[in-house]
C-alpha cells in the first residue's frame, strides 16, 4: 500500500496531466458510457468504486460534490480534527431544526465535502461497536449476512493496521486476530504518550468493576476501558480517498469528476432509475448521464435522502405537497434518522502538561507542527484522545427498569468517554481535563426532510435529539459516571476543580440541555429491511432501491440501526459487503 502522502502527490500530478489516470479535468473529458455511476466519493462510494473496478472490464464513474482535499495540512494532521468543521471549505455547513429538547437550540451539523467525504473532516475514531449492534442488523433484514460472523471478514478486509510511529510496545492495546492488514485504510493505536495516560489506565486497576480495562474495543466485546484505534497512517490521517491509490487511479476503468453536485436519479425505462442529473459547472446548465448498469448513491445520511426526495422517490403525499411529482412511493426515506448525543465535562487541573499550553504558545505549537512534518512524530500524529470507554448502566439500575434497555443487548454499550488532555479550544489560562460522555445507543430518532423543489437547497435536519425520554435519563447518568472515574485515587493530585457545576438530577438535565451536541454519526435515513417489505425501510438487503430497478444505495444511510460506535468502520464494512454483493449478481470477477 502507498502513504496517504504519495496519494496527495499523485493527485496534483494526476490534475494537471489527465492521460495519466483518472480524475478528469473537466465534463468534456467524460466518457461516452460507464456501467455505474456512483455519487459521493465518502466511504461508501470509495471503497465500492475500488472493488468494482477490480474487474477491468467494468467501468465507474465518480461523482463527488466537493474537490480533492489534498492541499490542507489541517486535513492531514490528525490532531488537527477539530478545526475541520463547522463553518469551513470542507465542510457542507448544516445545521439542525431547532432542537426543542435542546432548548431550542439550533446545532452546526458537520458533513464533509470532497474526495474522503465525512472521513476526511472527522475526529477519526475507529469503532465498530458490539456484535450485538452488527447482529441486530441481520436480525432486522432477515438476512444473515449483515451479521457480526459474516460482517468481520468485511471490517478486516478494509483496513490496514499499522504500527503506532513512535515503536512502542502496543502489546494489551490491540488484539491482532480482529484486525485486518492488507486493506486501504489505514488504523493505528496511538502514536505519542499524554500525561494522562498512565492515570487513566491506573484508574482500571483501582476500579475494575466499574471501569474495567479492554485490550480492543474492536473485537465484538466492546465494554471497558481501552486504548483509542483511529483512522491514522503512519501519523497521517487515513480517509477514504485512502482507497485511490496511484495504482487504483491508474485504471483505465475508473474516473472521478470533482466539483459535481448531482441534483436529482431520473428513470429511464420499465421503472428503471439509472440517469443522473447534475449541474455543468461550466455552463451552469443541468445535464444528464446514463448508467447502463446502475447508479450507486453514496451520498451519505443526509445527501441521499434529500437526492432521492428531489427525485420523487419518497412519501408521495409529503411530495406532492411541495410540488414535486411522485414517482416511488417510499414513505421512509429520510425518515428514522438515528444520531449519537453527547456533552462534555471539565476540569481544571493541576498540570501544564496539557494541550491548553499547547494553543496558547504559537511558536510551541509551531515547532510541533514542523516535528510532524519533518518525522511525522510527537502530539499531532494521534487524534484528541488516547482512552476511550464503552460503559452501561448497572443492570439493576432504575432507568433500566422504567424505560427498558434501548441497547442492542446486555453486552452494547449505553454510553461512551473520550478522555481528552486538554481543550480544543484557547483558553486565556489554566489546563484542562475534558471527557465527553456520549449516549450511543439512543431511542430517539428524527429526519431529513426538504422544503423546496430546488435540489441544491439544504436540506432540513431534524435528529429529534432527546425526543425519547430515556435519552437524557442516560446521558445524565453517563456524566454523573465520569465523575466517578476521576474521583478514583490515580486522579486526587491532579483534579482542582469540577466545572461542570451540576449535581442534582434537575441541574445536569438543564446542563445537557444547554450544552449537549450531536456527534454526527447519523443512519437509517434510507434503511435496510427485509425482501418483500413494503411497510418500513427505502433498500432491501441487497442494497437495492425497493420498487426500482438500476438504483442501488451504500452509505451510511442503510443501516437498519445505530451501533453503539463511531460509524466511519460500519460504513467501510456495508461498502466491502456491497461490492461483494453487486459481483455476484453480475458475475464479476
Amino acid at each position: 500500500m502507498f502513504s496517504p502522502f504519495l496519494v496527495y502527490l499523485t493527485f496534483l500530478t494526476l490534475l494537471a496531466q489527465r492521460a495519466q489516470g483518472s480524475i478528469l479535468r473537466s465534463q468534456a473529458d467524460l466518457k461516452s458510457d460507464y456501467d455505474f455511476i456512483i455519487v459521493g466519493a465518502g466511504p461508501g462510494g470509495s471503497a465500492v468504486s475500488n472493488r468494482l473496478t477490480e474487474d477491468p472490464n467494468v467501468s465507474v464513474l465518480i461523482l463527488e460534490a466537493g474537490g480533492a482535499n489534498n492541499d490542507s495540512l489541517t486535513i492531514d494532521v490528525p490532531l488537527l480534527c477539530t478545526k475541520l468543521t463547522p463553518n469551513t471549505q470542507w465542510d457542507w455547513n448544516y445545521t439542525t431544526t431547532p432542537q426543542p429538547n435542546l432548548n431550542n437550540r439550533v446545532l452546526p451539523f458537520p458533513r464533509g465535502i470532497g474526495l474522503g467525504g465525512t472521513s476526511a473532516v472527522n475526529c477519526l475514531v475507529y469503532t465498530r461497536g458490539s456484535k450485538q449492534n452488527i447482529d441486530k442488523w441481520a436480525e432486522l433484514t432477515n438476512d444473515s449476512s449483515w451479521g457480526w460472523d459474516r460482517m468481520l471478514p468485511y471490517f478486516k478486509k478494509s483496513e490496514k493496521f499499522n504500527l503506532p510511529v513512535d515503536g512502542h510496545n502496543i502489546t494489551n492495546q490491540f488484539n491482532t486476530s480482529f484486525h485486518g492488514f492488507d486493506g486501504y485504510i489505514g488504523v493505528s493505536v496511538p502514536g505519542a504518550g499524554r500525561a494522562i495516560d498512565g492515570r487513566v489506565i491506573q484508574t482500571t486497576q483501582e476500579l475494575p468493576d466499574e471501569f474495567p480495562f479492554t485490550t480492543d474495543v474492536n473485537t465484538g466485546d466492546q465494554l471497558g476501558v481501552g486504548w483509542v484505534q483511529a483512522l491514522i497512517d503512519r501519523g497521517v490521517r487515513s480517509s477514504s480517498a485512502s482507497y485511490f491509490t496511484p495504482q487504483v487511479l491508474a485504471r483505465e476503468n475508473l474516473d472521478i469528476l470533482l466539483n459535481t453536485r448531482v441534483s436529482r436519479i431520473l428513470p429511464s425505462s420499465n421503472n428503471s432509475f439509472n440517469v443522473i442529473e447534475y449541474l455543468d459547472s461550466i455552463s451552469g446548465t443541468l445535464k444528464n448521464l446514463t448508467a447502463s448498469k446502475e447508479v450507486i448513491l453514496s451520498a451519505g445520511a443526509i445527501g441521499t435522502p434529500s437526492i432521492l426526495l428531489h427525485s420523487g422517490i419518497g412519501n408521495a403525499t409529503t411530495l406532492t405537497s411541495l410540488g414535486i411529482t411522485p414517482l416511488i412511493n417510499l414513505p421512509s426515506v429520510g425518515q428514522n434518522l438515528t444520531d449519537h448525543l453527547g456533552v462534555s465535562s471539565t476540569w481544571l487541573v493541576n498540570s501544564t502538561l496539557t494541550y491548553d499550553t499547547v494553543l496558547r504558545n504559537a511558536t510551541l505549537g509551531e515547532t510541533l507542527l514542523q516535528q510532524w512534518e519533518d518525522s511525522k512524530t510527537g502530539i499531532n500524529v494521534d487524534t484528541s484522545e488516547n482512552h476511550l470507554a464503552f460503559l452501561r448502566l448497572p443492570e439493576n439500575s432504575t432507568v433500566l427498569r422504567t424505560f427498558g434497555d434501548p441497547a442492542a443487548g446486555n453486552e452494547t454499550a449505553h454510553f461512551e468517554f473520550l478522555f481528552q488532555n486538554g481543550l480544543s479550544q484557547i483558553t486565556a489560562s489554566g489546563n484542562y481535563l475534558n471527557i465527553p460522555s456520549g449516549n450511543v445507543s439512543p431511542k430517539s430518532f428524527g429526519s431529513v426532510t426538504i422544503n423546496s423543489t430546488n435540489p441544491f437547497d439544504a436540506p432540513l435536519i431534524d435528529p429529534g435529539l432527546l425526543s425519547a425520554e430515556v435519552d437524557i435519563h442516560i446521558l445524565r447518568e453517563a456524566i454523573r459516571t465520569a465523575h466517578k472515574f476521576v474521583e478514583a485515587a490515580a486522579w486526587s493530585d491532579y483534579i482542582l476543580q469540577d466545572l461542570t457545576n451540576a449535581t442534582t438530577d434537575a441541574e445536569i438535565d438543564e446542563f445537557i440541555r444547554n450544552n449537549a451536541v450531536s456527534f454526527f454519526h447519523p443512519v437509517k435515513t434510507s434503511a435496510m429491511s427485509p425482501f418483500g417489505t413494503t411497510d418500513w425501510g427505502v433498500v432491501d438487503p441487497d442494497l437495492r432501491v425497493k420498487g426500482v430497478n438500476g438504483l442501488r444505495i451504500v452509505d451510511a444511510s442503510v443501516a437498519p440501526s445505530l451501533p453503539a460506535a463511531h460509524t466511519s468502520a460500519a460504513v467501510y464494512a456495508i461498502a466491502e459487503h456491497a461490492a461483494d454483493i453487486i459481483k455476484s449478481a453480475y458475475g464479476f470477477s
